[in-house]
């Protein structure tokens, strides 16, 4: 018999909007401001790395123990510890004097949102039902809409000090979010899943063994795929206005180029579960997206200002291949726990991809002062994430890789 959902539908469509709508803002309206910031702090380009790296690593760390912590307080339980955690976060770091402290509460807001970042897929799958696809499809395009909204937020404030409203108004939606799974919280218990049962050799139930995912081809191809694309993703995110900007295009064009690409990931965040669901031949997409990508990254080197709104676009399409990512990690599985593992798997490794590439180009442009050696090696990364993304789409369930289902 299956269990009766203890989440109402309305308010798990609300619970899923709101979470996918601060998983992006808080870091991505950082990006247009962060020469004001270390500017105001008197704090150099190693800063800025950090800042701009942080994101990988913290969704690395902490989406390392968000599984392991869910399965003793529930999967609701450690997303909404984890929203409080961001809201002190983004509540409090445009207010302090020192670099460092901005940094760690900086590290708060991104512990709390990698914490939802992993665990979310596997609500989704739990208290979906037979509607996970259609809420996958709000998570995947609402966070695309979050990584519009964040850059644009530079635009609303100007004059000194306004980079501190730039990354201050997101507080009031990060307080929303908490309202709206204070309620889901009480209502859910303790609600990770349970591992689904196996066969024994006499035809009765047995417990599933927990074997490993590095046994599963897709579930590899999935995290390098995720990784890849995350990497670029924050690269983008990070350095793409500073690109811009050098290249002589203006501020406020550079942060409507960012915002782009978070409306394109919306866009894709829309089609891209349902695409999934309904193609058979949807393995071939990813490779498509990345020649995208390299057709994005190529623009910037030939003609960055002249071509501005063009390649942000292409980068956009390009861009696709993260909801594809999110996508595929519910529908790459059978069981509700299983997307549970997966997600655990694949995003805290692929987002140590994530962590070290803003962290290497902050590092390689502060050596080579400029774009065209980065940007040549970001395509070839782009061909790697194609091969892998097609090898992660073909129709394969995990859990049969593994042998846990027949």
């Amino acid at each position: 018999m299956s269990r009766r959902p203890l989440i109402p539908a309305l308010l798990a469509v609300v619970a899923v909007f709101i979470a996918s709508l601060n998983l992006r803002p808080g870091i991505a309206s950082l990006g247009v401001v962060i020469t004001d910031i270390t500017e105001h702090f008197d704090a150099g380009g190693a800063s800025a790395g950090v800042l701009t790296a942080l994101p990988g690593f913290c969704f690395a760390i902490f989406g390392i123990i968000a599984v392991p912590l869910a399965r003793k307080i529930g999967l609701t339980a450690t997303m909404t510890g984890g929203m409080a955690v961001s809201l002190v976060g983004v509540g409090l770091r445009p207010w302090v004097g020192d670099i460092w402290v901005f940094i760690l509460l900086s590290g708060l807001l991104v512990a709390g949102i990698a914490v939802a970042n992993v665990l979310l897929p596997a609500w989704i799958k739990l208290h979906g039902g037979k509607n996970w696809i259609a809420l996958t499809t709000v998570y995947t395009a609402v966070l695309g809409l979050g990584g519009a909204l964040g850059p644009l937020s530079a635009l609303l404030f100007h004059g000194e000090g306004a980079w501190r409203w730039v990354i201050f108004i997101w507080v009031f939606a990060a307080v929303a979010q908490l309202l709206v799974w204070i309620p889901v919280w009480l209502r859910s218990g303790n609600d990770f899943p349970a591992s689904p049962p196996g066969v024994g050799v006499d035809g009765g139930v047995a417990t599933q063994p927990k074997v490993s995912l590095w046994k599963s081809p897709t579930a590899v191809a999935l995290m390098i795929f995720f990784g890849m694309q995350s990497m670029n993703a924050y690269i983008q995110m990070g350095w793409l206005p500073t690109m811009l900007i050098d290249a002589g295009v203006s501020l406020n064009k550079a942060s409507i180029a960012i915002a782009l690409l978070g409306a394109f990931g919306l866009l894709g965040g829309l089609v891209i579960p349902t695409m999934i669901a309904r193609f058979r031949h949807f393995r071939f997409f990813p490779i498509l997206f990345a020649t995208l990508t390299i057709a994005g990254y190529l623009g910037i080197i030939l003609a960055p200002a002249q071509g501005w709104l063009l390649w942000a676009m292409l980068l956009g399409l390009g861009g696709f291949c993260f909801p594809t990512a999110l996508a595929l990690i519910p529908s790459r599985t059978v069981s509700a726990v299983m997307t549970a593992r997966l997600s655990g798997f694949v995003q805290p490794v692929g987002y140590l991809f994530a962590g070290a590439g803003p962290l290497l180009v902050g590092a390689a442009y502060d050596s080579l002062g400029g774009w065209s050696v980065i940007l040549a090696v970001l395509c070839l990364g782009a061909v790697v994430k194609g091969a892998v993304g097609y090898l992660a789409a073909r129709e394969r369930s995990v859990d049969r890789e593994l042998g846990l289902v027949s």
